[in-house]
């Protein structure tokens, strides 16, 4: 049965009828300092916080991005499309954040070079601008460094998923972190012996099983102490030795074979392997290795977990491992 009266509150009726609300944007519209005074603001309302009246650990902003410039460890600068992470504590009072206020904070910054220590100064125009006792501040990027090629000396580009972070707590201690990630080739040594095994004993070729494998690595870093990017790639280069390659020729692929046969190791191994430099770098105060060996034998992963045992510090509680498919 077809409607008699129809009302419509934003659209034309049939026969020219106007709209009941009118629409459109007024490109000319200029906002006075009198005008922005009178906005309503959901900071007065007296009734403005639903639910229970409790504080709030963080909240805050996620991934807006900015071209933001990085210091390398040789002092070079390089421009990074950036992920930004930014949250504040909340008392039970108050309502809440004026989200862009963390937002225009770091735009404030955003034409300096950043390292560590540039998180320091954001935090505290944040908790200048937002009454808080808790700040943190989380840049995500892809980081480029060179690659040569095991044998044919070609050059090529490798990414890493890097992050620098820093909070600032109730008592003013500022903390630094840095997550990297590490993507490596493993190959199982059990099933290296059984292969061998299966040739020597039966003369049959077999190929012991390996896969694509990542690490990653959350550090601490200490007071005072300068850690690169670059300084936490040395330290899993230096331990895994398998590190995922670039540009290929034939001899690169025959050498990356060879490197493989020469470093076998089980996930446990690969946790062990970076715990040694880890510990030994004054500079890391505290740090946790979470590694996944994504396993082509089975149809699930093999994975380890391992921190440096400061007391009170990092724990061994990963268990987000489908973040490091790879």
């Amino acid at each position: 049965m077809k409607k008699t009266n129809p009302k419509l509150y934003l659209h034309r009726l049939p026969g020219g009828g106007e709209p009941r609300i009118r629409r459109g944007y007024d490109a000319a519209f200029r906002v006075t300092p009198a005008y922005r005074a009178e906005l309503p603001d959901m900071m007065v309302a007296a009734d403005a916080i639903p639910g229970a009246p409790v504080p709030i650990q963080q909240v805050g902003v996620s991934n807006f991005r900015l071209p933001l410039k990085v210091r390398t460890r040789r002092q070079g600068v390089r421009t990074l499309e950036t992920s930004v992470t930014g949250t504040v504590s909340v008392a039970a009072e108050d309502k809440g954040i004026n989200m862009s206020r963390i937002v225009r904070s770091f735009y404030d910054h955003q034409d300096e070079v950043f390292t560590l220590d540039t998180l320091r100064r954001i935090l505290a125009g944040y908790r200048r601008k937002v009454p808080s006792l808790h700040a943190r501040l989380r840049l995500a990027f892809s980081y480029p460094l060179p690659q040569r090629s095991l044998r044919s000396g070609l050059d090529g580009w490798q990414f890493y998923a890097a992050a620098y972070e820093g909070a600032v707590d109730a008592t003013g201690r500022f903390r630094r972190f840095i997550e990297f990630d590490f993507v490596y080739s493993s190959t199982c040594p059990c099933s290296a012996e059984l292969a061998e095994h299966a040739r020597a004993e039966r003369g049959v070729f077999a190929i012991a099983h390996s896969q694509r494998s990542k690490a990653r690595l959350r550090v601490e870093v200490a007071p005072g102490a300068r850690l690169a990017i670059e300084d936490l790639q040395a330290h899993c280069l230096g331990a895994l030795r398998t590190e995922t390659q670039v540009m290929v020729r034939r001899e690169d692929e025959q050498a990356f074979a060879e490197l493989n046969g020469a470093h076998i190791k089980f996930v446990e191994d690969a946790a062990r392997l970076l715990y040694a430099p880890l510990a030994a770098d004054r500079r890391i105060a505290d740090f946790w290795v979470a590694c996944a060996h994504l396993e082509s034998l089975h149809s699930h992963d093999a994975v380890s977990v391992i921190c440096k045992g400061v007391p009170g510090g990092f724990t061994a509680d990963f268990m987000d491992f489908r973040s490091l498919v790879c």
